[in-house]
């Protein structure tokens, strides 16, 4: 086995994405508890966006090459390693760091067998978008069977897969806000969302709260921050679960925030994120996914929406396409 590997570096260090380059690397030696998996293909997150340009804090044990999740097949385990997997055997799974390569060491607690129902574009889209789905409907925001969610960024891909989830799970309503009506038509024809509104054009809190008879929504999930937290705070029922994910629009509120609704409606309010958390609090997550929607990817109930695939090698144009915000699924690489 050659020493060396393909990987995709960024030139300074951080960058745009032209600053992305193929370098080439050491391949990584698996340790106790690991396996060096040969990967097919890997998933791009909007926190690689912000890794690249160094703004996004990359946990400690993560290598310097970006990328969450992939699939691929194993080559090599660890030491006394074995938590039901071999060499040879295909897997996709979840990592700190290091999936924008050839070769990836990662902890067996965080890998998956790949059903051969998935191709390794659809096996590669699944770690990170299903996995924070979950935990913020699950985990975070404590959902049972008859509560209503809200997903804003409904085109994305954690809410795409989180529609899903709260659909499978019974929920009373749906709905979703995007900002183009291709994508709140895709989010209500395609994913089933009971309702979808534009907030480029649309005040979609007073929309909502006409939707759901002035009562609100139980739980809130938001990737976009700054610009939505007062309408959040307005469209959240009594005892909602606000679950905040990302900041894409800013994190510093106008003066005018009304913040009564948080004592008012006895307003649970969380962030959190994935990245950071140890592997114990991951591999939880990991087991909800294999135990409560691998089964629904096998029968094709859950649905996998790719928005493009690219060569390992048009890296840079993966990038610009994650960037453009135009995306309905996730956008993936293959490696030949």
């Amino acid at each position: 086995m050659a020493s060396m590997m393909k990987a995709v570096g960024i030139k300074g260090g951080k960058g745009s994405a032209d600053n992305l380059f193929i370098d080439e690397i050491a391949i990584p030696k698996p340790g106790a508890g690991q396996a060096l998996v040969k990967i097919k293909a890997f998933g791009l997150n909007r926190m690689d966006l912000l890794q690249r340009e160094g703004k996004y804090p990359v946990p400690p044990q993560a290598p310097s090459t970006m990328g969450v999740e992939f699939s691929g097949v194993i080559e090599e385990l660890g030491i006394n390693t074995s938590n039901g997997f071999r060499a040879g055997d295909s897997v996709f799974g979840l990592a700190y760091g290091g999936a924008y390569a050839e070769y990836i060491v990662v902890s067996t607690y965080m890998l998956i067998h790949k059903p051969s129902e998935l191709t390794w574009e659809e096996a590669a889209g699944i770690p990170e978008t299903w996995i924070t789905a979950s935990q913020a409907l699950y985990m975070v925001g404590e959902y049972t069977s008859g509560k209503s969610v809200l997903w804003h960024a409904g085109a994305s891909s954690v809410s795409i897969a989180g529609v899903q989830l709260a659909k499978i799970d019974n929920a009373s309503a749906v709905y979703v806000t995007a900002g183009s009506e291709e994508k709140i038509d895709f989010c209500v024809r395609e994913l089933g969302a009971t309702a979808g509104f534009n907030y480029k054009d649309q005040d979609w809190a007073s929309e909502i709260l006409k939707a759901t008879n002035g009562r609100g929504v139980d739980i809130i999930v938001d990737f976009v921050g700054a610009a939505h937290f007062q309408g959040n705070l307005d469209v959240a029922a009594q005892d909602a679960h606000i679950v905040q994910l990302g900041q894409m629009s800013g994190s510093i509120l106008s003066e005018k925030v009304d913040i009564s609704g948080l004592l008012r409606k006895r307003l649970r309010f969380e962030g959190s994120t994935l990245r950071s958390r140890d592997e114990g609090y991951q591999r939880k997550l990991r087991d909800l996914l294999v135990e409560h929607a691998l089964p629904k990817f096998n029968d094709q109930t859950f649905k996998i929406f790719i928005e493009k695939v690219f060569p390992f090698e048009n890296i840079a144009e993966a990038h610009r396409l994650l960037e453009s915000n135009q995306t309905k699924g996730k956008i993936i690489c293959t490696i030949n």
